[in-house]
């Protein structure tokens, strides 16, 4: 494990330790990773094995949901229930007692290709991408496209899905800036993060580049997440890649695994949790995650 210095800036964020500690490990694809701090557990989602798996230190992994319809990301709403993107083209909410509510399946008239990863804002609305890799062999469920573009999306507190964006060529992790003013967006085959200005009835205009993701070693941009103090954390090559929030590459957190996606957890919001292909790992940082629920 290595954390690779390319701004100084980035051990105050994260520290100088190198140190990565395997938590769990024996799966196939692991992605979607939440902190639940009512049970002091990281749920998760293993695609190819159509399972979302819940880990604790008191308890190991134990099954959240089987099957999933092969769940991804995963994000709490305002009143702290489960929000799922399924690859099976379905944008989900788990009801506390454990029902599931189909939020979203299809835009105008066509059915979503497979929704990825998802952002929640302050008033309730629901940002998500959605790439194609859910049609994919072992991903997801093969089957022949049925949109025409790969784009992100907006369901309204109300209910109501609207098309953000539509010239993505892989829409992948997603984000809010602190203020809510910019959404971050991961486009993961062009290997950059683009940026919008979020406007007051919850649109999205602009989308330029914002940072591209480059760096030796295995790894694309796919999760991304931004921290209690702006700073924004995104998988690429050779780890997670984090810039300051003046777009500055700080350095790289590397991880003995191919990296899909990462959150904060602990009571402090102080470890960071990584999703990376057969295991979660986890290693403590100096500036802690946002606080969702």
């Amino acid at each position: 494990m290595t954390l690779k210095v390319l701004d100084d800036r980035i051990r105050s964020v994260v520290g100088d330790s190198v140190e990565v500690e395997q938590v769990a490990t024996g799966f196939i694809f692991t992605e979607g990773p939440v902190w639940d701090p009512r049970t002091g557990s990281l749920i998760f989602s293993d695609m190819p094995g159509d399972i979302m798996r819940r880990w604790s230190a008191a308890n190991g992994v134990e099954t959240f949901r089987q099957p999933c319809n092969k769940a991804n990301g995963n994000a709490w709403d305002l009143q702290g229930r489960l929000l799922t993107c399924e690859h099976g083209s379905r944008v989900t909410r788990t009801e506390e007692d454990g029902s599931v509510t189909v939020l979203a399946t299809h835009y105008g008239g066509k059915e979503l290709n497979s929704p990825n990863d998802l952002a929640v804002k302050s008033d309730g609305s629901i940002y998500f991408s959605d790439p194609t890799y859910g049609r994919m062999d072992g991903f997801g469920f093969p089957r022949e496209q049925d949109m025409d573009v790969q784009g992100v999306y907006r369901i309204s507190p109300d209910g109501e899905v609207s098309q953000l964006a539509n010239d993505f060529d892989q829409p992948n992790g997603i984000a809010f800036s602190l203020d809510e003013s910019k959404l971050f967006v991961n486009d993961t085959d062009r290997g950059h993060v683009r940026v919008f200005d979020v406007q007051p009835d919850g649109s999205v205009t602009g989308g330029d580049v914002w940072a591209d993701v480059v760096g030796e070693g295995e790894g694309v941009p796919d999760g991304l997440k931004i921290d209690s103090e702006d700073n924004l954390y995104t998988t690429g090559p050779g780890g997670i890649h984090v810039f300051a929030p003046d777009a500055t590459d700080l350095g790289v957190i590397g991880i003995p695994e191919h990296i899909a996606n990462f959150t904060w957890g602990d009571d402090d919001l102080r470890t960071l949790y990584v999703t990376a292909s057969t295991s979660v790992y986890r290693r403590r940082v100096n500036t802690p995650g946002k606080r969702v629920i």
